[in-house]
């Protein structure tokens, strides 16, 4: 038996990173996935790699910022797996312009994706869970929700903020929706290698080296996608509204 055995995930922004680690992760602990992005093709070799290694994964195409792409991602759901136990809400860009260097575009484009993504996803879902009488949700926000600073944000004014806005959102879920015995709590990454990080991924040790104290000073997918597993397994029946930091000790400096 595995740690989600007999549930049904849906996970954003899971063509790759972080989201594609999820996807691995909760298929290997038994879990349905439903994978997105909108990355589509991407996306599928993952899923693909998933099945082959025996699975039980979909690949759809989603713009997290799109309330009719949501409504399809859940029919879908429903459709194949017949109920929806848990979303991760992993979708999410970053732009690298201060307040002074942002224009709107930037601003919007961001916020778009990495709030309104994750209020439309919660919209979406959480009826589906009152359905079930339970559920699971897990947000990813970021240090950059608790900290400032080039090492937490890089340097992204709209990253920041719409972080900050997850985090906050996060709390009012959990209280809203705890009468209905659904969870929601977020996590908040310090670096991690990621395809977000572009080239930098492959000396983001080195580039931390300074502000975070654990080595290898940057961390893995993998150190995230165990964080969310325990908080979308019934491990965590207990925990709501939480924060989960996993940042090798960055915000300790």
């Amino acid at each position: 038996m595995g740690r989600l055995s007999g549930k049904v995930a849906i996970i954003t922004g899971a063509a790759g990173g972080m989201g594609l680690a999820d996807a691995q992760l909760f298929a290997k602990e038994g879990a349905k996935v439903v994978a997105t992005d909108v990355q589509f093709e991407l996306l599928q070799q993952g899923v693909d790699a998933i099945n082959a290694n025996g699975g039980d994964a979909v690949a759809v195409k989603l713009d997290v910022s799109s309330p009719e792409g949501w409504k399809q991602v859940v029919d879908l759901t429903l459709e194949k797996y017949g109920k929806i136990d848990i979303l991760v809400n992993n979708a999410g860009i970053h732009i690298a312009k201060t307040i002074l260097e942002a224009d709107v575009d930037d601003w919007n484009k961001v916020m778009a994706i990495n709030t309104t993504g994750v209020f439309l996803g919660m919209k979406s879902v959480i009826p589906e869970m009152q359905k079930n009488g339970k559920g699971s949700i897990v947000n990813i926000s970021s240090i950059a929700a608790i900290v400032g600073g080039e090492n937490a944000d890089g340097n992204g004014a709209a990253y920041s903020a719409s972080k900050g806005a997850v985090r906050s959102l996060t709390k009012h879920a959990a209280q809203s929706f705890a009468k209905d015995n659904i969870r929601v709590n977020s996590i908040h990454p310090g670096p991690i290698k990621t395809p977000i990080m572009g080239e930098f991924a492959k000396i983001a040790g080195d580039i931390y080296k300074n502000a975070v104290p654990l080595p290898p000073h940057a961390g893995d997918p993998e150190d995230i996608a165990y964080g969310v597993l325990y908080l979308a397994s019934d491990e965590s029946k207990f925990v709501t509204g939480e924060e989960l930091v996993i940042d090798g000790g960055a915000i300790t400096k």
